[in-house]
């Protein structure tokens, strides 16, 4: 049952305990009334008047006779499903008097889904928080807001008068911190009609939880090292190569004609993976 049907019997009881064993005018309901889709509603019709004459609430829908004195009767009417006006009407000295109940059907929120768009994530990454409250109506005094723990991260406050039930939707973009996986997920949904004749519905959804993991090393951070070690080995290996072909060509062009030319030191030659000495001009390459 929706709270304001319970608000209407609180009211109803009101009205029987000032009104048995009193002549004073008894209490009479608001005018204007919100009432669940399908819910009941209690309505206290009452006359102007301490002793009328043909008391009697006139509507389509079903109701029941709850309790009576002279000068009130206390209906339940069942299954309100679209907006209704329900007349009271009595006779007082003669003349015939009316009442009108102007009842507006609203359409609570029932359930909260909150939806985390990732349930494991990198500090660091972007995720989307987004929380849903099914067929609402009217989003007027609708706000649903999003909280990591007992932190508010978002709200949002819906405006609009349509009567038709329709979904809120909520969406919230943060970056993944580390203590976010210390805490829950959860959304608040809360509809307030008090300022037009209701009351306060609050639901709230069902908690959620974040994996939050250190981030791993990219592909472009692999490829950056990678070409960096390459460059530092280019600009090592090309001096070394242009020393040796300087040094044979210096040696040759100092050797006496018919003697053999003196050796030549050994230059180690390094690449990944391979280790050896070059000796001699067979085994440079040349460089122009």
């Amino acid at each position: 049952m929706s709270p304001f049907g319970g608000w209407g019997t609180l009211t109803a009881f009101l009205a029987l305990l000032c009104c048995q064993g009193s002549g004073e005018k008894a209490f009479e309901g608001p005018e204007h009334l919100m009432v669940g889709s399908g819910e009941f509603q209690v309505i206290n019709c009452t006359a102007s008047c301490t002793d009328p004459k043909s008391l009697v609430l006139e509507t389509h829908l079903n109701k029941t006779l709850l309790e009576s004195q002279a000068q009130w009767k206390l209906f339940q009417v069942y299954n309100i499903s679209k907006d209704e006006h329900l007349v009271c009407s009595f006779i007082c000295a003669g003349k015939q008097e009316t009442k009108v109940f102007n009842i507006t059907v609203f359409y609570p929120p029932k359930q909260v889904l909150l939806t985390l768009s990732h349930t494991s994530v990198a500090v660091g990454t972007l995720f989307t928080i987004e929380c849903r409250v099914p067929a609402v109506a009217p989003l007027e005094g609708l706000t649903v807001t999003l909280l990591r723990g007992t932190e508010i991260l978002y709200n949002q406050t819906f405006v609009g008068t349509a009567r038709f039930p329709q979904d809120a939707v909520v969406t919230h973009h943060t970056t993944a911190h580390r203590e976010d996986g210390l805490h829950n997920f959860w959304c608040e949904a809360q509809m307030d009609l008090r300022s037009r004749g209701g009351g306060l519905v609050h639901r709230v959804s069902d908690p959620q939880r974040l994996e939050v993991k250190e981030p791993e090393p990219s592909n472009q951070m692999v490829i950056m090292v990678t070409v960096i070690v390459l460059l530092l080995l280019f600009v090592t290996l090309v001096p070394l190569c242009l020393y040796k072909q300087w040094q044979r060509t210096n040696t040759q062009s100092s050797a006496v004609p018919g003697e053999p030319a003196e050796a030549t030191r050994d230059v180690l030659f390094w690449w990944p993976g391979i280790a050896h000495s070059l000796s001699g001009p067979a085994l440079l390459p040349r460089v122009w």
